[in-house]
């Protein structure tokens, strides 16, 4: 889907154009967002940020995203935004902005503050499965591809089981939150191998890349130090390492290539 098999996971309010293309070096896709696309999921926000949580606030997050895609237009990267929203419709609206784009577009069932939970965002949709198998549905109308970023440890939730109801609603990778359970990667990956897997949380250098890679992951991202580039470039060195050291072992020697 992208390489480097490194990206940079979205962290609200922080990742926009400008963090993506610092980051552009080093990485080869980039999550932008979060940001809340209809009114319900923009109170959510404000009260997140009135409690000092940073967040994009905009009273036009179509023009927001437009925006913020225009910059990278030009960039090799491949970019997706990461969205919440309380229906379908703007699902729907923000992935045909980003397929004009050509880009792709992450439904949050992620975030875990209590004013998204408690609006039916963030990490509530994955016990809601039907109503986010609608979501990435809607999304994928367009011709954007369409992604869903989730949590591990979710009471009650089973991520090996849901993942193949996404890639069947047409979800083509899926952003793994691992937190403490990285072998949750390797059970997702089984349950649907036809989804391109991401692996998020602790991502920092050869031996955390190299574990999530273990389970199976097609590629890591990095969060929080998204903006540290000492950290980047050691992650993709480790990841390039780890894919084409893969490459290699699958290559055919000498006396194969004659057999042939």
């Amino acid at each position: 889907m992208f390489s480097p098999r490194l990206a940079v996971a979205s962290l609200s309010g922080e990742s926009d154009a400008d963090w993506a293309r610092a980051a552009s070096p080093h990485v080869g896709a980039a999550f932008l967002g979060g940001v809340a696309l209809d009114q319900t999921a923009q109170e959510a926000a404000h009260a997140l940020v009135a409690r000092g949580r940073s967040e994009f606030l905009t009273d036009d997050p179509l023009g927001f995203v437009a925006d913020q895609l225009t910059a990278l237009d030009d960039s090799d990267l491949f970019v997706a935004v990461n969205v919440r929203a309380t229906s379908t419709d703007p699902i729907r609206e923000v992935a045909a902005v980003c397929a004009d784009h050509g880009a792709g577009v992450e439904v949050n069932a992620h975030c875990r503050q209590a004013e998204l939970c408690a609006i039916g965002c963030g990490e509530s949709l994955l016990r809601d499965t039907a109503r986010l198998v609608d979501y990435v549905a809607a999304a994928a109308e367009s011709d954007a591809p369409v992604g869903v970023k989730v949590r591990a440890e979710v009471e009650g939730v089973d991520l090996a089981a849901l993942a193949p109801k996404l890639a069947d609603a047409g979800a083509s990778w899926l952003h793994v939150d691992a937190m403490d359970s990285e072998s949750v990667v390797a059970d997702v990956v089984a349950a649907a191998p036809d989804l391109f897997v991401v692996a998020n949380n602790g991502v920092r250098d050869r031996e955390t890349a190299h574990e999530y890679l273990r389970y199976g992951a097609d590629a890591v991202s990095v969060g929080r130090p998204s903006d540290d580039p000492v950290v980047l470039s050691r992650v993709k060195e480790a990841a390039s390492e780890w894919f084409e050291s893969a490459d290699e072992s699958h290559s055919p020697d000498e006396s194969e290539a004659s057999a042939r």
